[in-house]
């Protein structure tokens, strides 16, 4: 499948948005990503420096990594109650943040239009990529598999409009990204805990 038909053409002056074309570059490499094909193995030191940054950056430096071993410890994780509004409102004010930033880059209607494309590609290879291995592992629990496939879904509009507002791979969103692209699944931060699959 071409997953990206007419998406450039679909956006004219592309040329004239450098931000725009790392988009569409993005958005041709989302099904080369090993989606959640390393969940419950152990994080090497990449994915923990990654997290690291990404919880010091977004101003939880007393926020530790916990690894989850298991789906069952995933869905636990991923249901619980406790999330950390304070995280949640964080992710919310960097992503109006770059949404403002990248709509000083370009029009509403062309921010938009990429981010719905890589919605739509995402959506696809995520989805797919979730239900293959939730098969093999045995799972039956759609609550947890929509909420896999909802968190990469959302991390990937989060790093596209990191791409599209210009800003760098040092960016929370992107660092959260990167453990994505190692397998993982970066579930929430729950107290003081970062737990990821």
């Amino acid at each position: 499948m071409d997953y990206d038909d007419d998406f450039d053409e679909d956006l004219p002056d592309i040329e004239d948005y450098p931000t725009l074309i790392s988009v569409v570059r993005f958005n041709k490499l989302i099904p080369s990503i090993p989606w959640f094909e390393d969940v419950g193995e152990p994080l090497e030191q990449e994915s923990l420096t990654a997290a690291r940054d990404y919880m010091d950056l977004l101003g939880f430096p007393d926020a530790f990594v916990a690894e989850v071993e298991s789906w069952e410890d995933a869905a636990y994780a991923a249901s619980n109650p406790e999330f950390n509004s304070d995280w949640w409102e964080a992710e919310e004010q960097l992503r109006m943040g770059l949404t403002t930033m990248a709509l000083e880059l370009m029009s509403e209607d062309d921010l938009n239009l990429a981010l719905t494309q890589v919605s739509a590609t995402a959506s696809d290879v995520v989805s797919r990529a979730v239900e293959a291995i939730a098969e093999d592992a045995g799972i039956e629990d759609q609550e947890l598999i929509r909420a896999a496939s909802g968190s990469a879904l959302q991390s990937c509009h989060q790093a596209a409009l990191v791409l599209a507002a210009g800003e760098e791979d040092a960016h929370p969103f992107a660092l959260k990204y990167k453990l994505f692209e190692q397998g993982h699944w970066p579930i929430a931060i729950t107290g003081r805990s970062f737990n990821i699959f």
